[in-house]
């Protein structure tokens, strides 16, 4: 939801804005269970869950409505939240802070409204919140809750300890998996997200490739490049955008022809010689070999499409479980093969007709065609073109960055690469549409700075910004 809410707001629908619309759904529930007059509790956090309480608590004016902060309100995390709590303030609304557990006391009331905690939070309620949680639990009141009850995990259902019991729950926009498991009347309010909020890929999508304080090195991901023998550059170019990508190790399986040309774009690079000058049948035990320490395998840039190196990427790919971005002339085995490996497969339009899928102007009509054939090859698809149409034939997501300026040839190896750093930690849906998305956003970058006639390697110092530098 946090992605949800920060693609919204990137398509012109504010959280402000989504804010209201929160507070007024949950006003609508509370009132059907308080007539005109009767007393309202609302119990708030100091995260956008309190807030949508506040907001709440002003569409409740024909009621007797206390708003309890748990917490000083130097602590609200939000501005927008700050400014609703400030809203009721300056309006002079029943609104008292709660500074620790010791002063949490629930007066009499009709409904109790749970505004603690969000979807953001799992583990064990800490204090003031776990004595709050036990008094709703105490109060002979109908217990609200907003978008999960508080202490409850919104994935799985289950609760680490206290917890609210809520009777009514008023979750936002599309249903929380845990909340099934929650023996409680759930409503799901629309709030105003736009559907292209989770249609197209946009910055709030950028929150997967966070990293805590605490990573050391090994969290982010091995990544092995399997190409070059016709050309050098691919495979190099591939290497060193899985790295700005964030992978921690990327290595290069390459033909000793030109291992030395790919050892020479960049000194972090780990080269993997194969004796000769293209990769074939005999090179398949040492590639299994070198995958065994790879999170994700990128499998193409570079290789040609001689009978044996085909032959070869059949070969291994009927061997290989792990996860695999499958690119440039490796694609065209695909179809025919039969594997345990999870794929990302990333064919311009002309590579996916030859897949067999059905190219269309349309990025709708094309993104059926590519769900259809993502589900016959039960892999996933990154079908490149203005639209990227990003699918694994259940979820669909497109990716509108990127510009003309991108049909210059070796791009596509620097999305390869990007696409086999984000794969080695996320799912292949989330490794395309993320990986498509930065890479439109380096090109963008480029082109705004220098317009059109870029290089392919001019992509690489801009995936870094793209990626973690907020706008680009």
């Amino acid at each position: 939801m946090a992605v949800v809410d920060a693609n919204a707001a990137a398509l012109g629908v504010p959280r402000k804005q989504l804010m209201e619309s929160s507070g007024h759904a949950v006003a609508r529930v509370v009132r059907e269970h308080a007539d005109p007059g009767e007393r309202v509790v609302v119990v708030a956090g100091r995260g956008n869950n309190g807030g949508d309480a506040f907001v709440a608590a002003r569409f409740l004016d024909d009621l007797d409505v206390t708003t309890l902060l748990l917490g000083r309100p130097s602590e609200i995390r939000t501005d927008i939240a700050r400014e609703n709590w400030d809203a009721l303030q300056r309006a002079e609304y029943d609104a008292r802070t709660v500074r620790d557990s010791t002063a949490v006391s629930l007066p009499e009331c009709d409904v109790v409204v749970d505004a603690m905690l969000g979807t953001g939070v799992a583990g064990a309620l800490r204090e003031p919140e776990a004595t709050a949680a036990e008094a709703m639990n105490d109060a002979d009141a109908t217990v609200v809750s907003v978008d999960v009850p508080s202490g409850v995990d919104a994935d799985t259902g289950e609760a680490e300890g206290a917890a609210v019991d809520a009777d009514r729950v008023v979750t936002f926009h599309d249903q929380k998996p845990g909340l099934e498991a929650v023996d409680a009347t759930v409503t799901v309010a629309d709030i105003g997200i736009p559907d292209a909020a989770e249609t197209f890929v946009e910055r709030g999508d950028l929150q997967v490739v966070s990293r805590p304080s605490d990573a050391h090195k090994g969290d982010f991901g091995r990544v092995l490049v399997v190409g070059g023998g016709p050309y050098a550059g691919a495979p190099a170019l591939s290497g060193q955008a899985a790295m700005r990508a964030g992978a921690d190790l990327a290595f290069v399986a390459t033909p000793a022809r030109v291992a030395d040309s790919v050892q020479g774009y960049e000194e972090g690079l780990i080269v993997r010689e194969l004796a000769g000058d293209l990769v074939l049948e005999r090179h398949v035990d040492q590639l299994l070999d070198e995958a065994l320490d790879a999170d994700c395998v990128v499998l193409g840039p570079g290789l040609g499409a001689s009978e044996g190196t085909l032959d070869a990427v059949r070969d291994f790919l009927e061997l290989f479980d792990g996860r695999a971005v499958v690119d440039a002339d490796a694609l065209q085995v695909v179809p025919e093969v039969d594997t345990d490996a999870t794929l990302l497969c990333t064919p311009h339009q002309g590579e996916f007709a030859r897949m067999g899928g059905e190219p269309a102007e349309d990025w709708r009509e094309r993104a059926a065609s590519a769900e259809a054939l993502a589900a016959d090859l039960d892999a996933t698809l990154l079908v490149k073109g203005p639209h990227d149409v990003v699918t694994d034939g259940d979820r669909t997501r497109v990716n509108r960055t990127g510009n003309p300026g991108m049909t210059v040839g070796g791009t596509g190896d620097v999305l390869a690469g990007v696409c086999g750093a984000l794969f080695a930690t996320h799912d292949a849906v989330t490794a395309g549409a993320v990986g498509a998305y930065v890479n439109g956003r380096a090109g963008d970058a480029v082109v705004d700075d220098q317009g059109y006639g870029l290089l392919a390697s001019d992509l690489l110092a801009e995936l870094p910004p793209a990626m973690w530098g907020g706008d680009a």
